[in-house]
């Protein structure tokens, strides 16, 4: 392959305490964190919504913040952007949930359906009254690297090229994008053939009508529809890796001509189409090769580094908890990342990918680059009692109760398929 090689000399636009690249529920709830500590913190995202996947990406279900029991796990911002995420819109939550958490084991689960626009708009409030600075159609380009150190990064955006000081970096770009260019040793994921639209119907709109339920009458229209199991992905079909720009094309013109293919056979005047996903809704294409990577097999382990406990949002019962660990590299003192690129492994990764998880990675990942500043120690050599009493805080639960754990040959029930995640 040939190149070329240039120079140039590009302003140095500003300084912030933490800058955070990727617009999307962790960045947002990591923006927020710092926020609320009175750091200096500028907000990087590509697009023109906040949300990522929840939004943009169209993926709007909040996962179950609970065991499939009744028993309420992640709380904090976790449980803070439900609750934004249904403030002006509509929700599908449960009745035993609706006034906290119940007296008596239930079955239905704590989760709701959002509108993926009110949300991002309610997310533009609150980053706007939280005072953080917001770059829009803006994407980092290259962060600037000295000894395992992020001196600041190179914005590419409408005003041209900008260099932005940082004193933390946060990547939440959901592809490890700001920690692959920074030299971070990253891991590669692939994805299955899935996108997923939203529309109405004359049938959908009757039945909102009769039922006063303006949800009712928004249903998903599919190019493919694979499962996170693999299930439906066409068979002898690759699958995609998503962290090039051929194949993140490749994947979405693809899907776009299934869904029209199968558009082309329904009646036009009866149905419409009136949201694409804004961004290729990948689960999972790459993330950091932490110093710990959670596992699957990591159900009902303590971790004395835990930034917070989790529930499995497919399976009742099954319970996690976070290492801090999962969000850093020994030898880069001042990147850490969160969300869909925190360090796990299989379905390990997609217990940490979805979007009260991502939540609170976020939320610990902000508060982690807040003590990092205040005490000088390098974002991996933070003091973890420290950030821990911060996040509990807030509400969050470190450890889960091992009493939750089901009894040796209890059946572990799977929650109901409620789309696609």
């Amino acid at each position: 392959m040939k190149h070329i090689n240039f120079s140039e000399s590009i302003p140095i636009k500003g300084s912030y305490d933490v800058i955070i690249a990727g617009g999307g529920v962790a960045g947002v709830a990591a923006a927020v964190a710092v926020a609320r500590a009175k750091k200096r913190v500028l907000l990087i995202e590509k697009s023109i919504m906040l949300g990522g996947l929840a939004t943009l990406g169209r993926i709007n279900m909040y996962e179950p913040l609970c065991n499939g029991r009744g028993s309420h796990i992640l709380r904090g911002m976790a449980e803070e952007f439900l609750k934004l995420s249904i403030r002006y819109g509509y929700d599908t939550l449960p009745a035993e949930w609706a006034k906290g958490e119940p007296a008596a084991p239930v079955k239905p689960r704590y989760w709701t359906r959002f509108s993926p626009a009110i949300f991002a708009l309610t997310m533009t409030e609150l980053i706007c009254d939280h005072g953080i600075d917001l770059l829009y159609d803006s994407v980092v380009s290259m962060p600037i690297m000295k000894n395992g150190h992020c001196e600041g990064v190179i914005v590419d955006g409408k005003s041209g090229r900008e260099f932005y000081e940082a004193g933390v970096v946060i990547d939440t770009t959901g592809d490890a994008d700001v920690l692959h260019r920074a030299g971070v040793p990253t891991v590669q994921g692939y994805n299955y053939f899935t996108y997923i639209s939203h529309g109405v119907t004359i049938e959908s709109c009757k039945k909102a009508a009769a039922s006063g339920r303006i949800q009712d009458a928004d249903i998903g229209f599919s190019g493919g529809h694979a499962s996170l199991y693999g299930h439906n992905h066409p068979e002898g079909m690759k699958r995609f890796e998503g962290t090039t720009a051929q194949s993140v094309t490749e994947f979405v013109v693809m899907n776009q001509r299934v869904l029209l293919d199968k558009i082309k056979k329904s009646d036009r005047g009866t149905r419409e189409i009136f949201a694409l996903p804004g961004m290729a809704q990948f689960r999972t294409t790459r993330r950091i090769d932490g110093e710990y990577t959670l596992l699957e097999t990591d159900h009902y382990r303590h971790f004395e580094d835990s930034v917070g406990a989790i529930s499995d949002f497919d399976r009742r019962d099954f319970l996690y908890e976070v290492p801090y660990r999962c969000l850093i590299r020994n030898g880069y003192d001042n990147l850490i990342t969160a969300g869909r690129s925190a360090s796990g492994d299989g379905y390990g990764w997609d217990v940490l990918r979805v979007i009260p998880v991502a939540v609170l990675t976020g939320q610990a990942a902000g508060e982690a680059a807040v003590l990092s500043l205040a005490s000088g120690k390098s974002i991996t050599d933070i003091d973890i009692a420290a950030l821990q009493r911060s996040m509990t805080g807030t509400g969050v639960l470190l450890h889960f109760d091992d009493r939750l754990i089901p009894s040796a040959g209890s059946a572990v029930e799977a929650t109901e398929d409620v789309g696609h995640l």
